[in-house]
């Protein structure tokens, strides 16, 4: 397990980074961040990337999710 402080700067980064991603439009700056961090800190990067990863992964859950419940309503009003 990382130095918790390694893990707390990873999760503040990719929540910044994930912030920058969506306002520039590059879905994959991400890698690109973990590059940067990679030349100095396979530890941070490793990190970094989990943390990005999580993220994402549950944004893309929470949207499925909200996804097959609006199809469900649509199949099935209220009676």
């Amino acid at each position: 397990m990382a130095d918790p402080a390694v893990i707390d700067m990873a999760n503040k980064l990719a929540e910044e980074c994930l912030a920058v991603q969506g306002q520039v439009g590059d879905d994959r700056l991400f890698m690109a961040v973990g590059d940067v961090l990679g030349a100095s800190s396979q530890t941070l990067e490793e990190a970094f990337l989990t943390a990005v990863r999580t993220r994402m992964a549950n944004d893309a859950g929470r949207r499925f999710l909200a996804q097959k419940l609006k199809a469900h309503q649509a199949a099935n009003p209220p009676a």
